[in-house]
Order: C-alpha cells, then structure tokens, then sequence
C-alpha cells in the first residue's frame, strides 16, 4: 500500500500545531497561577478541597459564583468589601473552580454540590446563613434552601436559571467535558479558542451595559480557561437543562425568604422566562429588577445587591398553618 505524503504532512502539521497549543496552554496556566494565587484559606471536606475567602463578621453571607467564574468576580465587583462592613462575608470557588478540586468520580448536579457546600459551611462554623448565587451559582443556592431549609435563613438569587429552555450555547460549550476527545481539546485548542472568543463572551454578559473597567483590567480570564476549569464549566453548561428540569417541580417547597433579582437587559438569561417566572411561582417572594443592568448585575448595581441581603437579613420567614409556604413580603416588592 502506497504511503500518502500529502495525508502524512497533513498530520505531522496537525501533530506539531497541537504541540505548540499544548505547550502554549500550559506556560498560559503556569503564568496565570503565579499571578493570581490562592486569596484565602483550604478547607478539606468528604476528601475534597474546597478554597473559599472569609471577611467581615455578623450575620454569615455565603456568596456563590456563576459558571466559569470564580471568588475574583464577586471581588471584582465590590460586593465582598461592600457587604463585609455589615455581614461575615463567605465566597466559595466553586467544584473545579479557582482553587478547588472537582473530582470526576461525581456528577456536579447542584444538589451535589448543595450537599458538599452544606457540610463544608458545618465545619467553618457558619450556621444559618444568607445564601447568595448568581446564574449557575442561583441553582445551586437553590438547593442549599430545597434540601437543607433548616441551616439556611434566606436565599437571594441573581441572573439566574431555572427553567428549561433550548439553548444554543449548550452544543457549543460542553464539548470539552466530554472524555478523551474533551480532554484532548481542553490541554490544546479550547483555552485558545476561549481566549479568543472571550471579548464577544465578555460584551455579551455585561451588555446593554458596558464593561467596567475594573473588570477589563483584573479578572483572571486565563484561570477560568486552565484546563480543570474548563472542564468544569463545559460540565456545568451540559448540565444546565437537566439541572432545571430536576428542580422545577420543587421550587414551592421554598419556605424561607427569598429574594430574586435580574437585570432587565439580560442576554445571557432571559430575566422573563426565568427570574420573572420563579417570582410568579413563588407568590410571596420579593424581586427586583435592575434597569440597564445585564447578566452581570452586581457589578453594574452591587449597592442594589447589597440591599438585597440587607432585606434577606431582616425578613422573617413563617409557614402558613398546614402549608409550607413563606408569608415574606408582600407580592411584587421591590428594594
């Protein structure tokens, strides 16, 4: 059989771009590491280490990130200086995320890592906390509040997701949790790709507003495309719909306050379909809409955000006799 030569140049080619990208890929990991080392402390928990930053004191506020994100964001934006002048101020990477492990052996639904997050707040010492998530974050403070109701005082749930609806950017993105080929694509092309791509990323989760310029200059974009990171969040965007069909039916199980909160120029989330219709379902919760304000509202608000867990703090959650529902606030409420 006849040797190939234009077959064979063609996969040398391919081997030695893959090369350079591998070793690319891993001087970029090496270099984001050393410029942005662990802000906080370890806490080791069922085997799992889990890095989270701790500021303030007073009433515990748990603050977790979206997908593809990390401690840096919430920092970024303000809201862990702002909100730890008055609270104990908790902000977890998530699995996978920053500076925590994500072990393949489980699947990261948001009850998982409910559960992980559960146990972890018990051996820091924090007890009935104010549980703040935004976008892949709200599911999981969701959760928190569905499967723990008695270790968590009140919810406040930005951007987030919690209907299932078809989503373009699910094919596109969760490739690279696939074994094998995603492992191959996550240690060469994709945090390439991702870098490329990260400007439109950008633009679209913060628009109609423009992108701070703190945010611009000092989010860490190349420790959320290290590899662990991306597989991380190539899982989570594969377990988007599912997740929101697992919870969908058991959001009127919410009996403690809660607080929702969208910008009305998402285009990330559609605040309507989600937000809009968690707080028809949830009659007595509060929400509050940020005009201007896209997927990224605690940058562009953090004050709003801040008013959100000041009135998460001071709401009193009471079951009706025989029901279990909240009677917090009055319907449609806003801050």
């Amino acid at each position: 059989m006849r040797a190939n030569p234009r077959r064979n140049t063609a996969l040398l080619a391919a081997g030695i771009a893959l090369a350079a990208a591998a070793y690319t890929v891993r001087q970029r990991t090496r270099e984001a590491e050393n410029d942005t080392p662990p802000a906080g402390k370890f806490v080791e928990v069922d085997g799992i280490r889990l890095h989270y930053v701790e500021r303030g004191s007073g009433q515990p506020v748990v603050l977790l990130h979206g997908d593809g994100s990390l401690i840096q964001d919430f920092e970024i934006s303000g809201l862990i200086d702002l909100a730890s002048k008055k609270y104990r101020v908790i902000a977890f990477d998530r699995p996978g995320y920053g500076y925590s492990d994500r072990p393949r052996t489980t699947i990261w639904t948001p009850q998982a890592q409910a559960t992980l997050l559960h146990h972890a707040l018990d051996q820091i010492g924090v007890s009935q906390p104010i549980v703040v998530g935004h976008s892949w974050g709200a599911m999981v403070a969701v959760a928190l509040g569905l499967d723990y109701p008695d270790d968590v005082k009140s919810l406040v749930l930005m951007s987030g997701y919690y209907y299932p609806t078809a989503r373009l950017d699910v094919p596109l993105l969760s490739p690279p949790a696939i074994p094998l080929i995603g492992d191959l694509m996550r240690y060469t092309v994709s945090p390439l790709i991702g870098r490329m791509i990260w400007p439109m990323m950008k633009k679209r989760i913060f628009s109609p507003a423009e992108v701070p310029h703190k945010f611009e200059a000092r989010f860490p974009v190349w420790m959320t495309l290290r590899p662990a990171s991306l597989r991380a969040a190539a899982a989570e965007t594969a377990l988007m719909i599912p997740s929101a069909f697992a919870l969908r039916h058991r959001y009127h199980e919410l009996t403690m306050p809660v607080v929702i909160m969208a910008g009305d120029g998402d285009k990330h989330v559609d605040s309507r379909t989600q937000s809009e219709q968690l707080h028809r379902e949830l009659p007595h919760s509060s929400y509050h809409v940020t005009h201007g304000a896209g997927h990224m509202l605690h940058h562009f608000a953090p004050d709003e955000v801040l008013g959100a867990i000041d009135q998460a703090s001071t709401a009193l959650a009471a079951e009706q006799r025989g029901e279990h529902r909240h009677i917090f606030p009055a319907p449609a409420q806003a801050i």
